[in-house]
């Protein structure tokens, strides 16, 4: 692993502790969903998932999942690859898919980046990466997920015409996000207006972490990308 990969991208593992239920979750379900990133992947990536899915999409920091169940419910001919290292977010998204049944999510507890290295080239119609941490400290800089070498993955496992979605309340690092995107050469800033950066569209549902962030008066970025 290099050095920019060995440095962690996120903060704590684990919050409060779970409930009995939880730990069972994490226990039986987390295994039968969890990616086997010690094997190949598949040459579809669509054979990850029980029923006939259409197309593969990835959620890079689901948090709680709110987002990832949202757009479950709403794209149910699409296979979903959730990465999250904080393990109660984990466990709060296996509840949710235990109660729904859903048969369209799977999950990464731990680096995203691992993830990234594992997927075939072109294989993800649409990923999100929704208000990672932004490490505001000069010294944490560094630890911010996206950097060229990230960038340059994202591009690689988006299918020609692929979206990438980026979100975050640190203007900051909205703007180096739109920076390290268009120097890649690989994607397309889709804004042809202000409103398409300073609004949510239809399909983009607001999350708890958002609606805290808006309430203490920080406002959101909505950045879409077009895999050339």
């Amino acid at each position: 692993m290099t050095e920019a990969r060995s440095l962690r991208s996120y903060g704590r593992r684990k919050g409060k502790p779970l409930s009995a239920r939880k730990e069972r979750l994490l226990g039986e379900l987390l295994p039968r969903l969890r990616l086997e990133l010690k094997q190949e992947a598949p040459g579809r990536l669509t054979e990850l998932f029980p029923n006939p899915v259409k197309a593969v999409w990835l959620e890079i920091g689901f948090g709680s999942g709110e987002h990832l169940l949202w757009q479950a419910e709403h794209h149910k001919d699409v296979g979903f690859i959730g990465c999250e290292p904080f393990i109660n977010g984990v466990a709060s998204l296996l509840g949710a898919v235990e109660d729904r049944g859903l048969k369209t999510i799977r999950v990464h507890d731990g680096d995203a980046r691992e993830v990234l290295a594992w997927l075939p080239d072109r294989s993800v119609g649409r990923i999100f990466l929704l208000f990672p941490d932004p490490w505001p400290k000069k010294r944490q800089l560094k630890r911010r997920l996206l950097s060229p070498g990230t960038v340059r993955e994202l591009a690689r496992v988006l299918r020609p015409d692929g979206e990438l979605r980026f979100a975050s309340d640190s203007g900051d690092y909205a703007a180096e996000a739109l920076l390290l995107m268009r120097q890649s050469g690989a994607l397309a800033w889709t804004a042809a207006r202000a409103s398409d950066w300073r609004e949510r569209g239809a399909d983009w549902p607001e999350t708890r972490y958002e609606r805290k962030g808006l309430s203490e008066g920080r406002k959101s970025i909505y950045l879409s990308f077009r895999r050339l």
